[in-house]
């Protein structure tokens, strides 16, 4: 069936750089559109030696070599940067058309699922991912026809999906440049602590219990109906705590620690954040994770990371997730997205096991 070009996605990333930098990637971007992609290629290349990190540059020399056709070229630079910006949906989405293009067409339903996982609001990357099916789709129902050439339900099928996408009008070989998103922080709303009823008490019971700061009753619990005390009083011990409280209060405070340690640029304290269960991403080993993040603490001047808007739920007594706005600036670039940690009770602490983008 006729192949319909994904949108491969200019450059329109969610950052807020220097004037200086922008400009630099705008120009090579320009030099792109005017047919000059090997001058474009050069400039990037040049300006990535004194400035490697810089994403938008990055992604220009990846959208150059697109142009010069060299897609393996290509593919290693938006790799490189779904894997140092995985809060990026469009290096996402550019992959996915590659991979679309040398017919690996489960490669680019991954690529554009983490694209769509960053940002539900894609729909670049959602219209993409509905071409993907089709041609999925497409080789199936003829693998089918091969197997059995009196299968009629399969020639309807490509025939619709060949319709699809033969049909007059439709956006064949489109390439839409697409508006920059804009990713907004949540500003938390104050919490009103909600009135706790008590019922006077009974002058048949007096009952002492240590003083104690109130605490809200968790909605699985069911409520305790508290009987007057006999004639005869009996002496009690105050009740202890339960050992399976569920506290947002620790949660956060560890959730807290985590950003000012990654901020402080302390890598003791920031990699000591996550329990020994923590499975690093891309199937990478600890000790090769935790070496990258060094890598990264360290590389730059200075860093930021800032917490908006965070909410826990518990899993169980010892599980909880957090999720929350996670603002990060640093001297090369400056994002805010979704993100989503899982952390367990270990003792008395909370250590993160699962982190993801988006909640």
């Amino acid at each position: 069936m006729p192949n319909r070009p994904l949108r491969l996605i200019p450059l329109c990333l969610v950052l807020a750089l220097t004037t200086a930098r922008a400009d630099e990637a705008q120009d090579i971007s320009a030099l792109i559109k005017q047919g000059q992609s090997t001058q474009a290629l050069e400039r990037a290349n040049q300006y990535l030696v004194k400035d490697p990190k810089n994403a938008k540059v990055r992604f220009a020399k990846g959208l150059a070599l697109v142009d010069l056709n060299k897609p393996a070229d290509a593919i290693k630079v938006f790799q490189g940067l779904t894997e140092d910006y995985p809060e990026l949906p469009e290096p996402y989405n550019n992959l996915a058309v590659l991979y679309a293009q040398q017919k690996q067409f489960d490669k680019a339903r991954q690529a554009l699922e983490m694209s769509i996982q960053t940002h539900p609001s894609y729909a670049t990357a959602h219209e993409n991912l509905g071409d993907i099916y089709a041609q999925m789709a497409s080789q199936a129902y003829s693998r089918a026809l091969q197997l059995d050439k009196n299968n009629a339900n399969a020639q309807t099928k490509l025939t619709l999906i060949r319709d699809l996408f033969t049909k007059p009008g439709a956006p064949l070989a489109t390439v839409k440049p697409t508006a920059p998103v804009v990713v907004a922080t949540a500003k938390p709303e104050p919490v009103k602590p909600e009135p706790v009823k008590t019922e006077p008490a009974k002058p048949a019971a007096t009952v002492t219990t240590p003083a104690t700061k109130p605490v809200k009753p968790d909605a699985t619990t069911p409520a305790v109906k508290v009987e007057p005390s006999k004639p005869e009083p009996a002496k009690t011990e105050p009740a202890k705590p339960a050992a399976s409280s569920r506290d947002d209060k620790p949660v956060l405070q560890a959730t807290e620690a985590w950003a000012q340690a990654w901020s402080k640029q302390k890598v003791g304290a920031y990699l000591s954040a996550y329990g020994s269960s923590f499975k690093p991403p891309r199937g990478m080993s600890r000790s090769a994770w935790e070496a990258e993040r060094r890598e990264r603490l360290t590389a730059s001047s200075s860093i930021s990371v800032s917490i908006g808007a965070p909410k826990v739920s518990f899993i169980d007594d010892n599980t909880a997730r957090v999720t929350f706005t996670q603002s990060y600036k640093s001297d090369t670039l400056k994002t805010s997205t979704g993100k989503t940690l899982i952390m367990t009770r270990n003792g008395d602490r909370w250590l993160i096991t699962e982190e993801r983008v988006g909640r």
